[in-house]
């Protein structure tokens, strides 16, 4: 089923029994160079919608579970190849990944680099402790986005405590894939707090020397998502992907 997303045609499908999309531009970019939202599609889409004015595609399919979980991250990479392969687009995809979105996009590239040709996370969670265990802020309950998550994974808080394969402890994979990646936060985001996600991420690309660009947005809290002018989140990654 087709109709408009924004002014472009979108095409509606099933793949593995899971809603799916792809969202065409006017005119192809040349290199087959597409975006994956991993998670949210159409939530703070501005750099989307630059992205297709470039010629870049956009995809996305439904997940089961916003937490990363295997077999999230595997339909996930079978989606990658089939879009590649269905329409004739490169066989790396540039995830864009919101908040859990980032976490997925983060364990899509450490697992499978040979998918990914970049980066764009927006205040990403890399750490589940810090969302949505909420460790260290007794001020702030947990919400129902725990329970969510207790669901999707089974682990506990004191599990999660010893676990050494979360978001921030794959990032070694992702350096040795020298991946670029792009980061937008907000310094004041109380969702997933930068001091105790993003900053992981960060930390570890510079002492690497990874090609990194990271915006911080002053007095902004987990939303909005996104910068107002796109334009610089396109203009990088099109230049980190040539």
């Amino acid at each position: 089923m087709e109709e408009l997303w924004n002014g472009f045609r979108m095409e509606h499908f099933t793949f593995e029994d899971h809603e799916a999309l792809i969202v065409f531009p006017e005119k192809k970019d040349p290199q087959g160079r597409w975006l994956y939202k991993t998670e949210y599609f159409g939530a703070f889409p501005n750099a989307e919608i630059e992205g297709l004015k470039r010629g870049w595609h956009l995809a996305y399919v439904k997940n089961d579970n916003r937490w990363g979980t295997d077999d999230v991250r595997d339909r996930q990479t079978r989606f990658v190849d089939y879009v590649a392969k269905t329409y004739g687009l490169s066989e790396k995809c540039v995830p864009v990944g919101m908040s859990c979105g980032g976490m997925q996009a983060v364990i899509l590239a450490a697992e499978y680099p040979e998918k990914v040709a970049a980066l764009y996370l927006d205040a990403p969670v890399m750490n589940f402790l810090s969302c949505p265990g909420r460790v260290g802020r007794p001020d702030q309950a947990r919400e129902g986005m725990w329970d969510e998550f207790l669901g999707a994974t089974g682990m506990t808080i004191s599990e999660l405590i010893g676990w050494r394969n979360q978001p921030m402890d794959r990032l070694g994979l992702l350096i040795e894939h020298k991946i670029p990646a792009l980061m937008v936060y907000g310094d004041s985001d109380n969702t997933v707090p930068y001091h105790e996600n993003g900053i992981h991420l960060e930390k570890a690309y510079r002492e690497a020397g990874i090609t990194l660009k990271v915006v911080g947005k002053k007095g902004c809290d987990h939303h909005p998502h996104g910068l107002e002018d796109p334009a610089e989140i396109m203009d990088y990654l099109e230049e980190v992907t040539k």
